[in-house]
């Protein structure tokens, strides 16, 4: 089937309900990339799991479980929304290299070395010093590759984003960042890092996130898809696409979890300061997943056209789960 008018997006972390599920249907949204991990252990992963295993039973008229592109068509051709399953951090294979195959098993296709913070793979984009990819690391990567699960950098510092798409024989993926050129939040990434991930063939998904715009809520769209244009330039119209960051009906608390785990007893605000310390409005023109249409009219207003704007709404995301998705094939003698 045509891969064409897909809209998928490559980050999305909300308070999941059936509420929200009618709402990609209402959107025509075919496939989303879902956190299920931030700071979790191994048993509290596989109970995460355990309980999108009961949202799809419980639900399976609205969505259903991406572990291939194909299923992605599936779920468009059967009227559902498919869901793929990322870790925003590397805390559930526990130092073991062989939980990445495990988890691959499960579903999950996509995995950040870091999420802010140095980790057993990498260095976070908050660190002040900045090692880059770990010797650890740079086996995680290896076994990733094998298996098909995408190296996320989002958020990850410049020396390690740049040396895991060095590392890396497949491309990776920075699925929810802007670049900084745009504003200059420290989760966004340089034009030396989006021209290199566009060069080796690796995915950006711009952020509908407010921290990550210009003017945070009052962020225009025009503003928004003028930098998506800027983008296309830099990198390549075939390497980008979509990755809101929309994270819909979460309370304060989950805020806190996703900054600062149980790593600190402080409260950690992130980015600029305690102004921060809650969830910040959407722009008006992406509300929840009923607003994809307003980004894909305001990319045709930026000057898109059709075949373009089918790119950046989904097609990218999908050739690229085609290409990232399976096990590499293996050297025969």
């Amino acid at each position: 089937m045509d891969p064409r008018r897909l809209i998928i997006d490559g980050l999305q972390y909300s308070n999941w309900s059936r509420r929200i599920f009618e709402q990609m249907r209402a959107g025509g949204v075919d496939c989303v990339h879902v956190t299920i991990v931030y700071w979790e252990t191994t048993l509290e992963t596989l109970n995460n799991i355990a309980t999108w295993n009961r949202l799809f039973a419980q639900h399976d008229d609205l969505i259903m479980p991406v572990h291939d592109a194909e299923d992605v068509i599936r779920a468009r051709e059967s009227n559902r929304t498919g869901i793929v399953f990322g870790f925003q951090n590397c805390s559930p294979i526990d130092n073991n290299v062989g939980l990445i195959d495990i988890f691959h098993q499960l579903g999950v296709r996509f995995m950040q070395l870091t999420y802010n913070n140095q980790s057993p793979l990498a260095t976070g984009c908050y660190e002040s010093a900045d090692s880059g990819v770990t010797r650890f690391g740079k086996q995680a990567i290896k076994e990733m590759n094998r298996v098909g699960m995408v190296v996320d950098m989002s958020h990850s510092s410049e020396r390690s984003t740049l040396e895991a798409i060095e590392i890396s024989h497949r491309p990776i993926a920075i699925t929810h960042a802007n670049p900084t050129s745009f504003t200059p939040a420290i989760r966004n990434k340089s034009d030396t890092v989006l021209r290199a991930l566009g060069e080796s063939g690796g995915m950006l998904g711009f952020s509908a996130y407010p921290f990550h715009l210009k003017d945070g809520p009052n962020c225009a769209l025009d503003d928004f898809c003028g930098m998506i244009a800027r983008t296309a330039d830099l990198m390549g119209i075939d390497n980008i696409g979509l990755g809101t960051d929309l994270c819909q009906d979460q309370p304060s608390s989950v805020l806190n979890w996703m900054r600062s785990g149980r790593w600190s007893v402080e409260a950690d605000y992130g980015e600029g300061s305690a102004d921060n310390s809650d969830w910040p409005l959407q722009p008006e023109w992406f509300q929840d997943n009923r607003d994809f249409h307003r980004v894909w009219d305001g990319l045709s207003d930026a000057g898109f056209d059709a075949a373009e704007i089918e790119k950046i709404m989904g097609a990218n995301w999908y050739n690229f789960f085609k290409k990232s998705f399976a096990a590499m094939a293996q050297d025969r003698d």
